[in-house]
Formats: structure tokens, C-alpha cells, sequence
């Protein structure tokens, strides 16, 4: 694919769910119709935003289906799949149509807390079998575990099905690092919102963003001027969006965006567990915010 297509602003999808926790496909399809009239670059269904920890495999099978559906290839769709079963993940792959996705996002090995030799083996053999390109996701928050810079190198000068990483580890000085020593053609995305405008700065190549579930025409016009090194206006649209950016993560994520969500009447507040929804005290904090 045009790697140029995953240049700006990619949506960490949440999963809309009805209070019984099934998804809520009506809601999902507003959600998706309003991101990509808010001038997105692309669509990342079944990430760590979208809860596929907690979905069946039959229910990710379906969201994937639903998604590109109702996107009709009006923009690019990248695909989250990865855990800490390698062969899990490549049974997977094998299984899956990909004839509507445009890459997986993979996220490194959680709970088994891999050596940097173990995580570079489990991303060679996911790139080997992928019909279509994989980004890297660095997030040691969430897994326990922090994919050194130079693992990342690695990868990137050694697997050539491996064409950029999402790094959220929120450490400056390393996406600095990858991005000074990296491919000239392998991208470099945020995986925090609020940090994106300094990491582009430094030479990342967009986000893939959860405030642009709520706000994507802001969220996604702040990235472009930011690539287009038009710094004052994108510092206006950042400073703009930055209180909401912190108080969606104040009950966790995607609780936060989902409460957010649910003040603009796109969705409901619901999650499923261990997740819990916000308190309508916070939903009420939102209103005003999502405009």
C-alpha cells in the first residue's frame, strides 16, 4: 500500500455497546460516518480503544466486517490484532479475509514479559505471515513490557513487512531516537494524543488517536497543520483540545471517550468488564467539551 495513507490521523475506534453489552452496530455506524466527515486519514477498529480484549472472536469478526462495510474503502482501514500467542495470532491471520484492511497494528506481547529477542521473533514471524503490512505498537502501560528503540531499528531495517510502529511509551527522547536511526520510508506514530504536535515536531508522521473519536474534525486539523509545519495554528487546536484530551483518561480508556461520546449523543457510556462506564458526574463534566 501508499504508506503516505497512514500519514496524519488514524481513530482508535471504541466498540459501541448497548447496556446488556452487545454492540451497538446503529451507533457505530453514526461514529464512523462522523469520523471520516471529520476529515480522518484512516480507521482503526479492534484496538485497545475498540475493548477486543473483551469481545469473541466471532464478535471481532464481525465488527471487522461491519467496519468495512460501512467505510466502502472511502478511507483506509487498519486492523488491531496481536496478544501474547504468537501462534495464536498467526492461526488468526490465516483464517481472516483481508480483502477490506489495509495493514494490522500489533501490539507488543502483554503479561508473558518477553525478552527484546522474544518480542523481535514474535513480530518477524506475525510480518512473515501477513498479507498486509504491520505496524508495531509500543505500549508498556498496558503490556508490562518496553520494546527498546532498538528492537524497533531492528524491525524496521531487517522485516520488511514491518512499516512503521505506534509508540506509546510517551518517552520523547526514544521516539527521537527511532526516528533519527530509522527507514527512510518506515513511519513513526503517536500513540498518545497529547504528545502528538512535539513527536511531529520531532519528525513523527501523525497519531492514531482516541480524542478523535468526539472531536475528529479538531483532532485530525491539528495533526495536518502540524505536518504541514504551520505550528501556530496547530498550537491553537492543540491548547483548544488539550483539558479534554486528559479528562477522557480519568476513569481509564475507553470509558472516558465513551462518556465523552455519550454527551454528544453518538453513543452510550457503556464498556464491558472489568471496564465500568463513567458516572454521569463525569458525563456531565463532558458537556460543553465535545463542540
Amino acid at each position: 500500500m501508499n504508506l503516505n495513507k497512514l500519514k496524519g490521523t488514524g481513530v482508535a475506534l471504541v466498540t459501541p455497546m448497548h447496556k446488556d453489552g452487545s454492540i451497538d452496530f446503529k451507533s457505530f455506524r453514526k461514529l464512523i460516518d462522523r469520523c471520516i466527515d471529520g476529515r480522518v486519514e484512516y480507521l482503526v477498529p479492534l484496538g485497545t480503544t475498540g475493548e477486543s480484549a473483551t469481545l469473541s472472536s466471532n464478535e471481532r469478526r464481525a465488527v471487522l466486517d461491519f467496519v468495512t462495510e460501512i467505510t466502502d474503502k472511502r478511507v483506509p482501514i487498519v486492523l488491531g490484532l496481536g496478544g501474547n500467542n504468537t501462534q495464536e495470532i498467526l492461526h488468526t491471520i490465516e483464517e481472516y479475509d483481508f480483502s477490506g484492511v489495509d495493514a494490522i497494528l500489533s501490539v507488543s506481547p502483554y503479561y508473558n514479559r518477553p525478552s527484546q529477542r522474544g518480542i523481535f521473533q514474535h513480530y518477524k514471524m506475525i510480518a512473515n505471515a501477513s498479507p498486509v503490512p504491520v505496524i508495531l505498537y509500543n505500549v508498556p502501560t498496558r503490556t508490562g513490557s518496553n520494546m527498546d528503540a532498538d528492537t524497533t531499528l531492528q524491525l524496521a531495517h531487517e522485516v520488511e513487512n514491518v512499516v512503521a510502529i505506534k509508540e506509546a511509551s510517551g518517552n520523547l527522547e526514544k521516539a527521537m531516537k527511532i526516528i533519527k536511526n530509522k527507514p527512510k520510508d518506515f513511519l513513526v506514530i503517536s500513540g498518545d494524543d497529547v504528545i502528538s504536535l512535539p513527536m511531529i515536531a520531532a519528525g513523527a508522521d501523525g497519531v492514531i488517536s482516541v480524542i478523535a473519536n468526539a472531536l475528529p474534525k479538531d483532532a485530525s486539523e491539528m495533526i495536518r497543520m502540524c505536518l504541514e509545519g504551520n505550528f501556530d495554528k496547530a498550537r491553537k487546536l492543540h491548547y483548544k483540545l488539550f483539558d479534554t484530551m486528559h479528562a477522557i483518561f480519568v476513569d481509564g480508556n475507553p470509558s472516558g471517550v465513551k462518556g465523552l461520546l455519550a454527551s454528544q449523543n453518538i453513543c452510550s457510556e457503556f464498556v464491558r468488564l472489568p471496564l465500568t462506564a463513567v458516572s454521569k458526574a463525569v458525563i456531565n463534566r463532558f458537556e460543553g467539551m465535545g463542540k
